[in-house]
């Protein structure tokens, strides 16, 4: 499952289907080819209702016969129940809300990632062998990656922030906001404690594996959410908030899943080239071919 029906605000235009490889590959399309050979066979593509085209005319020709795809919108009534959508609201509700969006596309236990973000190939093959032999109605996991190596030069991020217990398993996970590194320290900037975060803190880079019992877990907390919420035009529904309750609530664990693949992403414009050169590292080195699907 990819989210990618964000507004894209700090970027400055729709990053989702920007080409960075040699052949115009998206960002995601790394992902789809990563997943493929990780042994996955279907994609489900959360969007928003205007972005169908262009995700259509880029992605059925290349993926045809290479993986099973499906489309859904992310609509903002969705899951309202018999509540009114306020007229100030047009920020899409959040990434849970649009997981909670492909409950009817989704048959198995699945794994859920970002448009914009490079996973790596090492962190599809975890998830697919989490999900194919572990994952359960009380069992879920995330990929973890290493704060330091999540930051970009070119502003602040918004992270995960994982707290993980002997056993690996999450025991909490809060979404900071305006983490940069200075002076060689890790600062976040959000009116949170601590201030100051480990370099080696483990952090959810929104690569979760769940089973489909989150279906109607995650519908019970949208509706917790709206009774507080629906009137904040900014209010957003995150993964987090889900994995958060459901180990505080003791429903279940979720394991935290270390990778060695390299994260990288496009939060701004000046992320770009950075990104480029990523990839071509990786092409060069013989990681990805030339022109995916080729």
């Amino acid at each position: 499952m990819i989210l990618a029906a964000g507004m894209a605000s700090r970027y400055g235009s729709m990053k989702q289907i920007q080409g960075f490889g040699p052949s115009g590959e998206t960002i995601m399309e790394y992902s789809i080819y990563d997943a493929i050979r990780a042994g996955f066979k279907k994609v489900v593509f959360i969007i928003r209702e205007e972005f169908a085209n262009d995700f259509k005319n880029i992605f059925d020709p290349k993926l045809k016969g290479k993986i099973e795809t499906a489309y859904v919108f992310q609509d903002l009534k969705a899951f309202l129940g018999d509540r009114q959508l306020p007229a100030e609201r047009t920020k899409p509700w959040g990434t849970a809300h649009a997981v909670l969006c492909a409950k009817d596309a989704v048959k198995d236990p699945f794994a859920v990632i970002n448009a914009d973000d490079f996973y790596g190939r090492d962190a599809f093959e975890k998830a697919f062998l989490f999900l194919t032999n572990d994952a359960s109605e009380k069992v879920y996991s995330i990929i973890g990656y290493e704060l330091l190596k999540t930051l970009s030069d070119n502003g602040t991020v918004n992270r995960g922030v994982c707290q993980v217990d002997a056993k690996g398993n999450l025991t909490a996970i809060a979404e900071r906001l305006n983490i940069s590194e200075t002076d060689g320290k890790i600062i976040c900037e959000d009116d949170q404690q601590p201030r100051e975060l480990p370099r080696d803190s483990q952090v959810s880079m929104n690569f979760w594996c769940f089973e489909l019992s989150v279906f109607s877990y995650s519908e019970k907390l949208f509706k917790e959410f709206l009774d507080e919420n629906i009137s904040k035009p900014k209010a957003e529904f995150f993964i987090p908030i889900v994995g958060d309750r459901f180990i505080n609530d003791k429903v279940g664990v979720i394991k935290v899943i270390p990778t060695t693949a390299k994260w990288f992403g496009v939060t701004y414009k000046e992320d770009a080239p950075d990104v480029k050169a990523s990839l071509d590292a990786l092409i060069d080195s013989k990681e990805y071919p030339d022109n995916l699907w080729s």
